[in-house]
């Protein structure tokens, strides 16, 4: 595939139809995601790269960073009619080649399937950090406070 006319932008302003386009063909995990709700994602990361052929959206990345120390890659995906073209391996670079991402001390990112595929550009399995919090309320009952505690509490 002749992939030379292919571009990809840093952008903030997404086409969140197209994102959700490409995300119900090809990202099982985001298939039912808001266009809202990818709004807010959105505006809530930097760098956000996109992926062009002409003015079908054909791919998509976006990370957070505190710009030191940490980072996340979240939500790679490229259509399945452009996979298999190195286009997914330039998305990332891309990604981590973003001034906010360049100088990170580590840059993590989850995938289900595409282990030995984020292998292949650097990236290592890393058991020591798979702790996550589902963000549910958590049944406990409350707490009641004597009429001492609450004062110790108040002061």
């Amino acid at each position: 595939m002749d992939c030379r006319h292919i571009r990809f932008c840093d952008q903030k302003r997404v086409d969140l139809m197209q994102l959700r386009a490409l995300f119900q063909v090809a990202a099982f995990w985001a298939k039912d995601r808001r266009v809202e709700d990818l709004a807010v994602a959105i505006a809530n990361s930097d760098p956000v790269i996109t992926a062009w052929d002409h003015d079908l959206m054909i791919g998509f990345a976006r990370a957070t960073s505190d710009g030191v120390y940490r980072a996340t890659i979240w939500d790679v995906v490229i259509h399945p009619d452009y996979q298999g073209a190195g286009l997914g391996r330039k998305l990332v670079q891309t990604v981590l080649s973003h001034p906010k991402m360049n100088r990170v001390e580590r840059v993590y990112l989850m995938t289900t399937h595409q282990q030995s595929f984020y292998e292949r550009i650097g990236f290592e399995c890393n058991t020591s950090t798979t702790m996550v919090l589902h963000n549910q309320p958590i049944d406990c009952p409350p707490t009641r406070l004597t009429p001492e505690a609450s004062l110790e509490i108040s002061q």
